[in-house]
This record gives C-alpha cells, sequence and structure tokens, in this order.
C-alpha cells in the first residue's frame, strides 16, 4: 500500500506540523533524567506513531512500544517496564512508546493507570505518549504527569502538494475533480488519502459510484473475487470496514460453498486458518494493533477468475434444509440417547452420533422414535452399548 511505501523516513521528510515537530525534536534533544514524557494528541492517520518510531532511529534510541491493551494491567507494566527503567546502563539507550493511551480506562482496567503515573511521575528513560483525544476527564490525570504537543489534520493545500509529489513518483494521474475529492474526504489524514488515491490510480471503481465503505459484505466479497488485479483486490479488503470476525466468515462461508478444486480450497483454508489463529490471539491478548495484519493474511486469498461468490451460510442448502426439517427428530433422538447413555445430550451429540449414524448406514438401527419403537430402540441401544 502506498501509505506504508511511502512513509517518511527522517522528521524533516515528514509533512505538516513544523512548529509541533520542533517543539517534539528540542524535548528529545534536550532531555534528561526526570523530563517530563511527551504527550502527543492529534486525530488518526496524523503521524503520532510515525513519528515516534522516526525520532528512535534519528537519535539512536531502541524503541519498546507498547498500546493500551498492554498497559491496562499493573502486572503487565511492571513485567515490561521495571527491567527497562531499572537497567539502562546494561540495556543502551531506550525509548518508551506507549500508544492509544487515551483508550486505557475502562472495565479493563486492573491498575494499569495508576502503575502507568507513577513511572511517568519519575522517567528514567524518554517517554512518548500518543492519544487520539485528550479532552476527557479520563486524560487529566495523566496530562498533568506529560508535556502535551497537538498535531493538527493537514490543510488542503499541504495534502495537495503530498499527493502530487506521490503521484509522480508512481507515475499515476488523476483528475483535477478527483484530486480535490480526495482531499476534501481525506479531511487531513495522510493515510485515508494515499489509500483513496491509489483506488482510484489503480482503475477500479465501483459500479455503483460509491465508495467500498458504502459497500454491504455480499457486494465487497463478490468485488474481491472479481477484482482484476492483486492491487484492485487490496483496495477492496482495506476499505471494508466491518468486524474481523464478520470479514472472516464471509470469505470462509463463500469459500466453502464454492466449486474450486481440491487443491486450491486446501490452499485457501490454510490462509482462512491463520487469519482465524491471528484474529484468536487477539481476543485472549487484547492487542489490537495485531488487526492490522489481518488483512495482510486474506489478501492472500485472491487468485483471478476464481469461480467463488459470496455465500452466508457456509453449508449447502440441501444439506441446511435437511437440517432444518430433521432438526426435531435429532434432538428427540439425542434426548432419548442422553437417557440411556446417562450423559448429556451436548456429549452424544460430540461422541456418540458419528456411531449412530454408522448403524444408521449400515441399516442395524431403526430411528423411530414415537412410543411403539421405543422398546426396538432400547434393544438396539443395547447392541451398541
Amino acid at each position: 500500500m502506498w501509505s506504508e511505501k511511502h512513509r517518511p523516513q527522517l522528521i524533516s521528510d515528514m509533512v505538516g506540523n513544523e512548529d509541533a515537530r520542533k517543539s517534539f525534536v528540542e524535548w528529545l534533544t534536550k532531555w534528561k533524567k526526570g523530563t517530563k514524557p511527551i504527550l502527543l494528541v492529534g486525530p488518526p492517520g496524523i503521524g503520532k506513531t510515525t513519528l515516534a518510531h522516526i525520532a528512535a532511529k534519528e537519535f539512536g534510541y531502541d524503541l519498546v512500544g507498547l498500546n493500551a491493551s498492554d498497559v491496562r494491567n499493573k502486572a503487565n507494566i511492571k513485567e515490561i517496564l521495571t527491567p527497562l527503567l531499572g537497567n539502562t546502563s546494561l540495556l543502551g539507550k531506550v525509548l518508551i512508546f506507549v500508544d492509544e493511551v487515551d483508550g486505557i480506562h475502562g472495565r479493563a482496567d486492573f491498575g494499569g493507570v495508576e502503575a502507568l503515573i507513577d513511572i511517568l511521575k519519575e522517567p528514567t528513560v524518554p517517554i512518548i505518549l500518543a492519544a487520539n483525544n485528550d479532552q476527557s476527564d479520563k486524560m487529566k490525570s495523566i496530562k498533568k504527569t506529560a508535556k502535551t504537543i497537538h498535531l493538527k489534520p493537514l490543510p488542503p493545500r499541504l495534502l495537495g502538494l503530498y499527493l502530487h509529489k506521490v503521484l509522480k513518483d508512481e507515475g499515476g494521474k488523476l483528475s483535477p475533480g478527483s484530486m480535490i475529492k480526495i482531499i476534501m474526504d481525506s479531511r487531513g489524514d495522510i493515510r485515508s488519502l494515499l489509500n483513496m488515491a491509489q483506488a482510484h490510480v489503480t482503475g477500479f471503481e465501483p459500479a455503483t459510484e460509491k465508495s467500498f465503505e458504502t459497500l454491504d459484505v455480499e457486494a465487497a466479497v463478490n468485488a474481491f473475487f472479481k477484482a482484476k488485479s492483486r492491487e484492485e483486490a487490496q483496495v477492496v479488503l482495506y476499505s471494508l470496514r466491518i468486524d474481523p470476525r464478520e470479514k472472516i466468515n464471509a470469505f470462509y462461508s463463500s469459500i466453502v460453498t464454492s466449486n474450486i478444486t481440491a487443491e486450491e480450497m486446501a490452499r485457501m483454508l490454510d490462509i482462512m486458518s491463520k487469519a482465524d489463529i491471528l484474529y484468536g490471539r487477539i481476543m485472549r491478548t487484547q492487542e489490537w494493533r495485531l488487526l492490522r495484519y489481518i488483512d495482510n493474511i486474506l489478501i492472500n486469498l485472491y487468485a483471478e477468475n476464481a469461480p467463488i461468490q459470496y455465500s452466508q451460510y457456509n453449508l449447502s442448502w440441501p444439506l441446511l434444509n435437511r437440517i432444518r426439517w430433521d432438526g426435531k427428530k435429532i434432538r428427540d433422538m439425542s434426548s432419548v440417547l442422553a437417557k440411556r447413555f446417562h450423559v448429556s445430550q451436548s456429549t452424544i451429540a460430540t461422541f456418540f452420533f458419528p456411531y449412530v449414524l454408522l448403524c444408521m448406514k449400515n441399516k442395524r438401527l431403526d430411528l423411530g422414535l414415537n412410543p411403539e419403537y421405543d422398546e426396538l430402540l432400547q434393544k438396539e441401544m443395547d447392541l451398541i452399548r
């Protein structure tokens, strides 16, 4: 993506917020033990994270990055930060960067804020905090311990100049009207600006002339597999802003019900499993910053002219109808078997059903559940036991 390819490599390469960047550099160059941490405040995509990483590289620091999920727990803070703060001479030059600090507060806060504030009051290494908003009452305690620098959205003039440069480097062209629309829609967000520009330059325009964000899941999945190139499919995927679990499920159900070869099915399911494993890790550890990598995994599902269309269900309609109409008999049978074997119905469904189905296939089990068949059913169950 252009937003990654054209990420600045030096602080001087960044666009806009000159005064804010000057204050930041002065703070870092004059830093000494006990200097207040810096709090960078600004909307998403403005360059807070980029500034922290570039500064660490330029000034020779080893950056240790954390986010809200890492510092909600007091024990986590002690485990991660105490070694860094107490052995700075052994570890070299360390710079701590805590992103999304305004997201620490909430039900999942287990003493993390108090522990973090204790560290901010007497820092032994440079500490950079980043937040999208500092106006909430919950941020007051953190703001008291840090120097705040506000980064503002870039004005349209600067966005236009920067977009011209990127288009020149990429050899791409946009009409004046398209450029104006992209600049205004980005609202000062450079990352959004580049993503939208790349979408237009690749030549993909939905037939409805609507942005991908307005497409429903069905239209987006179909557009992904009908894309003429990987880059086009990537734009569709990155623009589909829905819950990651729903996105994974939508692609899974569409793939398993499609008419593709066994080899291609195995390849795609392997990709889906990697995305699912990553999502499970995110849910367990609350490492929300890893969500960005799910799309990087799912893009590998793209295959030119793949005969795949969106499907809401991951079972075929004949099987779904069979389950629907036979559901009552299945539940009744599970109830009878559960009583006979003195186990729960879920245990019957999980462990016993395969053997019951085998008996059905070999015609050794009458599945009549009416009272007149109860005696026969009990005899057959005795045989199975």
